[in-house]
Parts: C-alpha cells; structure tokens; sequence
C-alpha cells in the first residue's frame, strides 16, 4: 500500500482539499513520470490486499470525485475490488462525516461486531484523515458505541495540526475545527494516545492551503 501511494501522491496536486506545491522535495525526488511507471508495473505484479481499504475525501469535494478517482487507480494498481470511496459532499460537521463513513463501510463490510466495523485499511486525503480519526475514536456524538476498526491510516496533506488557510477564512465547523490548536483537534490528539493503529503521513511542500509543516500526526 505504501508503495502505491507514493506513485499516486504526484497526482494529489490536482485534487481540492489542498493547494499545488512546485518545490522539490529531497526526502521524496518522485516525478509524475516515474509515478506513471510505478504505477504501471504494479498493474502488471496485482497483489492481494491484506484487508479492505476505504479512500476519504477531503474539504470542499462536493462531487466525491477524488476519492473515487484514488480508490480506481487503487484498484487498478493491486488488482483487488475490496476499495471503497467515499466523499462528504453536504456534511457541514465532523459528527455528520464520521456517521456517513461509518455507514457507508457497515454496508460495503458487514461486521458482527456492534461495537465497531470490520478491520480496514483507510487512505485519507486532506480533511479526510481527520475524519478518519474521528470515526476511529471514542469521542463521537455516539461515543464507543460504534467505531471504525482501522489497522493502518495513510493521510496525504492532511492537517493533523490544522490548516494554515483556516487561521484566515474558516467558512463552517468543519474549517472553524481544522484551526491549529482547536479544541476538536486537541480533543483528537488526546485520543490518540489511546489508538493502536499507525499513521502514516505524506505530505506537499508549499502547500498554502494547510502548510506542509501542519501535515505530520506527532
């Protein structure tokens, strides 16, 4: 998974949710061609995914577009259907987007446990690794009642520290809870601490949007 992310990461400039960042990263000298090589070759050696993979979108994607774009060229690069998108298009508050992928995913992959859906692996874009977050812990609008089971989150420009733009226009909850330092996501961070899953963060440089600073989990 980690692999086909890092090819998919030099398509993210032009998905919503973040801004596009020309500078060259030295930690991450991928180009859009090697990405598409990448890519292709995976295609050619499909593997088994260990577990069901659900793809979030981010802020300001009405449509659902982009996660379901990343969610095709998943499927196409491990050559396995159990990959799911979901946007959140009409949610306007962090509890309405963590009962939509709740829902969405019980659906996709009934669970016999009550108390939280079937084990997935989830790639979060923008906005969408903080719902993930949210959807994983117990701080809800229906607390631990039911929870996303998730092994392993995969978050790219996502502001696990807050947005920068947010400090200057935070139109609705959701951007007003995406400031640095709000109570949501400090509420979040002290959550954290009780998760067991990874995070693995991918970030832009010159990402005016959320600031690529703002983008790591710790």
């Amino acid at each position: 998974m980690a692999s086909v992310l890092a090819g998919l990461l030099s398509f993210a400039a032009f998905l919503p949710g973040c801004s596009v960042g020309k500078q060259e990263n030295p930690s991450f000298p991928l180009t859009v061609k090697q990405a598409k090589a990448d890519l292709l070759w995976m295609r050619e050696h499909p593997v088994t995914l260990q577990r069901p993979v659900v793809v979030l979108g981010g802020w300001g994607d009405v449509m659902g577009l982009p996660p379901a774009y990343l969610a095709e060229q998943l499927r196409q690069a491990v050559g396995d259907d159990r990959i799911i998108s979901i946007g959140f298009g009409m949610c306007t508050t962090f509890d309405a987007c963590r009962r939509r992928v709740l829902k969405r995913v019980g659906a996709a992959y009934p669970s016999d446990d009550v108390s939280q859906t079937q084990e997935v692996d989830v790639v979060g874009f923008s906005m969408g690794g903080i719902v993930a977050r949210y959807a994983a812990s117990t701080i809800g609008d229906d607390g631990a009642d039911h929870r996303l089971h998730m092994a392993r989150l995969y978050t790219i420009s996502t502001p696990h520290r807050g947005a920068s733009m947010s400090k200057v226009v935070a139109p609705g909850s959701l951007a007003r809870d995406m400031r640095p330092g709000s109570k949501f996501l400090e509420r979040l961070d002290r959550e954290q601490a009780s998760q067991a899953y990874p995070i693995l963060p991918y970030v832009r440089l010159s990402d005016t949007i959320v600031g690529a600073n703002n983008t790591p989990s710790s």
